[in-house]
């Protein structure tokens, strides 16, 4: 029987890590697949030894709180897995967590690879050389990755993105005055743009009364404040179910992340949001290479969506940009979405379990 590791730490990593193990499931039944996963990848066939929400964090200070329990996970899934000897260990995304388990298990001659490239090519690229000490190859999402791997002498392959088989751009979609808010998925950027999000619904609402608001939740962990924080003021809480949502939304505002990609797979017009710690932002701003930070702006190399960054990020400033994008024809920018969805659409999932199974009987 192949047994394989796995290692998802992140919620975007649970739902690409989902489909990944359905496809390699589909390629062999027998396989057997467990790890650190959250529910998707559990109902997709994966065993949870480690739930997912031990480590889902972010920002320089916030790892810092929780720096000794992930230490000791870590020590925790590398002691596991030395002595079970998987066929391959698969790092889904979450560098900082991964690449130390890779690393070692990779000592002990197992077989690496890491299933969505860090953004190396944007910041901190003298990281390759960690990824070349701990993966043996490199699963990519974006096609440009492929490029800066081959500069290093990396092994790597474009797959495609697995988010572009789930998702297919809506069609004839009839304006229904419906505004999103997807704060995120980790507690501290709920908190730090939640506020904002909210106060800009506030002030889009006093412009146009017929907007509705629908927020949707990763998961119910704050909820209990963030229904103190929405008062009196009309907003639709649910949790989790973003994907129905996005359907019918005319406009989402978003924190930067993967869900900025699956509104652009989707089709929808966004204004993208993210604020740091002010320590993270200090840190991080000093060492980003890249133009943008939101995905669809990346992979198009220009700004196809509004960016609104720390002090950019107030409700004010939302407002403006929301309300510009709901009175202006979006038809050229979601012909742009439609072609970022052909260029990541090519079977990831399956493409890489293929290749997953192929590597291990190199």
């Amino acid at each position: 029987m192949i047994k394989i590791a796995i290692s998802a730490a992140e919620t975007s990593g649970d739902l690409i890590g989902s489909t990944l193990v359905q496809a390699l499931k589909a390629q062999d039944g027998n396989l057997q697949i467990e790890g650190l996963c959250g529910n998707k990848m559990q109902q997709s066939g994966c065993k949870q030894r480690w739930d997912m929400s031990l480590v889902n964090v972010m920002g320089f200070t916030e790892v810092l709180k929780k720096l000794p329990s992930l230490l000791k996970l870590r020590a925790e899934m590398v002691s596991y897995f030395s002595k079970q000897q998987p066929d391959v260990f698969i790092g889904v995304d979450a560098p900082d967590f991964n690449f130390i388990i890779e690393k070692k298990l990779k000592k002990q001659s197992v077989k690496t690879i890491h299933f969505v490239s860090p953004s190396v090519w944007a910041w901190r690229q003298s990281r390759v050389k960690k990824i070349k000490q701990s993966t043996d190859l490199v699963l990519c999402l974006f096609p440009f990755e492929v490029d800066f791997y081959k500069q290093n002498n990396q092994r790597a392959i474009f797959v495609g993105h697995p988010l572009a088989e789930k998702l297919t751009p809506r069609k004839n979609h009839k304006p229904t005055k419906q505004i999103l808010l997807m704060p995120g998925s980790r507690s501290g950027e709920v908190k730090r743009l939640l506020p904002e999000l909210l106060l800009a619904a506030k002030i889009m609402s006093q412009q146009d009364e017929t907007l509705s608001f629908h927020l949707v939740l990763a998961n119910e962990e704050l909820l209990g404040w963030i229904n103190e924080l929405i008062g009196e003021q009309k907003i639709n809480v649910s949790i989790d179910e973003v994907h129905s949502h996005m359907q019918t939304a005319d406009l989402v505002l978003v924190a930067s992340g993967t869900a900025a990609l699956e509104l652009a797979l989707v089709g929808v017009p966004m204004v993208v949001v993210y604020k740091l710690s002010t320590v993270s932002y200090f840190i991080a701003s000093r060492l980003i290479k890249s133009k943008y930070i939101s995905l669809p702006n990346v992979i198009a190399n220009k700004p196809l969506v509004p960016e609104l960054i720390q002090d950019q990020a107030n409700a004010k400033n939302i407002a403006i940009h929301a309300m510009k994008i709901l009175s202006s024809d979006q038809s050229k920018l979601i012909s742009k979405f439609n072609n970022i969805h052909q260029q990541l659409s090519l079977n990831a999932s399956e493409e890489s379990a293929k290749l997953i199974l192929d590597f291990i009987h190199e």
